[in-house]
C-alpha cells in the first residue's frame, strides 16, 4: 500500500491529530480498533471541562492555542464547542494564586471571589475557601468535538476507518492489521490511550503509563441554580481533588480526580470502589444536588507518574500518550504537535513532554 501517514487510535488525541495533519496537506489514515461513539476508552460523553487552571508556559501555551483551534473547529455550528459558562477554582490560595498571575501575564480574565461572593452567584454549590472564577472557560461538547473532527479529515480527503484494530506497529511503519494485511507508512501516529504501550514497538522506552478505570458520576439537581464548570482542590479527608461540570441532559457531573484501580483495559471491571465517597461529598458541598441521584460514568486514565503529557517522536514513530485525565481540552493544539512532530524534522515538543529515552551519547 502507497506509503503515508498513518494514525493509530481514533480517540479525540487521535481525531485531533488526523485534523491537523489534514489541516497541512497530509492525507491521513485513522485506525480505530472500536465502533464510532464506543464507550471503550476515554473519549466518550457529552462534555469535558475547558480548564484554564495552569500556571506553568508550557500548558498555557497549549491552552492558548487549543482555544483558537477549538474556535476554528466550531466554524458553521449553531453553538460554539466550548460553553462558556464560566469555572471556578476553589480551594488554598496558595494553589490558586500563582495560576491568577499566570493568567495575568496571559491576559487571560480571571478573578478571586471571597466564598459569600461565590456561594451568593453559584447556588447549588458550598464554599469554604477563596475561589478563582474564569468567566471565559467552562465546558467542550466533547461527542460534537469528535464528530466535527471526523468531518474535516474526511473534507479534506483523509480517513476514518472503525472498527479496524491494528495488531502490531513495527519500527520501520509497518502497521498490521489483524488479518495479516499491512500499512506501510512514512510516519505512525501512536494515539491508543489505554492501549499506547502493546502497540508502541518494543525498541522505544517509554516512559510508565499506568492505565486506571475512573468513575465519575452524574447528579440531578434538586432545584434550579447557575451551574459552572469546577474544580475543587481538597485536602484530608478525601481522596483527591474533584472536578466536574454541567451535562445537558445528564445532570451535573463530578468526580474525583485519578483515584481508580489499575485495569487491564481489555478486562474493566466497571465496578466503583469511591462512589460512596464520591455521594457523601456531593451531600455535604452541593446543596443543590441530590447525592441519591449518582448515576456513574466509567472511563480510562492513561497516567505519567507526575501527569505531563508525552508527545514525542523515535525514527518513524510519533507517540501521544499519558493524558492523566486532563487532556481533552488541549486535543487540538496537541494534535498540531503530533502533526508537526510528523511532518518536520527539526521540531519538538516543549522539553517537558519530550519522554522517550534518548541513548547516551558516546565520546
Amino acid at each position: 500500500m502507497a506509503r503515508g501517514i498513518v494514525v493509530v487510535g481514533g480517540g479525540v488525541m487521535g481525531l485531533a491529530t488526523g485534523w491537523a495533519l489534514a489541516r497541512a496537506g497530509a492525507r491521513p489514515i485513522v485506525l480505530e480498533r472500536f465502533a464510532r461513539g464506543h464507550h471503550h476508552g476515554a473519549s466518550h460523553g457529552r462534555t469535558r471541562n475547558f480548564n484554564d487552571a495552569y500556571s506553568r508556559d508550557e500548558y498555557l501555551d497549549l491552552l492558548v492555542r487549543a482555544r483558537e483551534l477549538w474556535a476554528l473547529l466550531s466554524a458553521g455550528l449553531d453553538q460554539p464547542l466550548i460553553r462558556a459558562h464560566g469555572l471556578v477554582n476553589h480551594g488554598p490560595l496558595d494553589r490558586l494564586l500563582p495560576v491568577q498571575r499566570a493568567h495575568a501575564g496571559r491576559g487571560i480574565r480571571s478573578r478571586l471571589l471571597d466564598p459569600a461572593e461565590a456561594g451568593a452567584r453559584f447556588t447549588g454549590m458550598r464554599f469554604a475557601e477563596p475561589v478563582l472564577l474564569s468567566e471565559s472557560s467552562g465546558a467542550i461538547r466533547a461527542a460534537m468535538a469528535l464528530r466535527r473532527f471526523e468531518a474535516a479529515i474526511r473534507d479534506a480527503g483523509g480517513d476514518v476507518r472503525w472498527s479496524t484494530p491494528v495488531r502490531a506497529v513495527s519500527p520501520s511503519g509497518r502497521v498490521t492489521l489483524p488479518d495479516g494485511s499491512e500499512i506501510h507508512a512514512d510516519r505512525v501516529m501512536i494515539t491508543a490511550g489505554a492501549w499506547t504501550r502493546a502497540l508502541v514497538p518494543a525498541t522505544i522506552p517509554l516512559p510508565g503509563l499506568r492505565v486506571t478505570e475512573e468513575h465519575p458520576a452524574h447528579f440531578r439537581p434538586r432545584r434550579e441554580a447557575v451551574w459552572p464548570s469546577f474544580n475543587h482542590l481538597l485536602g484530608r479527608p478525601w481522596p483527591a481533588d474533584v472536578y466536574g461540570m454541567p451535562t445537558p441532559g445528564e445532570g451535573i457531573k463530578v468526580g474525583f480526580h485519578l483515584v481508580g484501580e489499575e485495569v487491564d483495559p481489555d478486562q474493566r471491571p466497571h465496578r466503583s470502589h469511591s462512589l460512596t465517597q464520591l455521594r457523601d461529598y456531593v451531600r455535604e458541598w452541593f446543596p443543590g444536588l441530590d447525592a441519591d441521584t449518582a448515576a456513574p460514568v466509567s472511563c480510562t486514565y492513561t497516567s505519567t507518574a507526575d501527569e505531563d503529557f508525552h508527545l514525542d517522536r523515535s525514527g518513524r514513530i510519533v507517540v501521544g500518550a499519558g493524558f492523566s485525565g486532563h487532556g481533552f481540552k488541549f486535543a487540538p493544539a496537541i494534535g498540531e504537535v503530533l502533526a508537526r512532530l510528523a511532518l518536520e524534522d527539526d521540531y519538538r515538543a516543549a522539553e517537558l513532554f519530550r519522554r522517550i529515552e534518548r541513548p547516551a551519547r558516546s565520546h
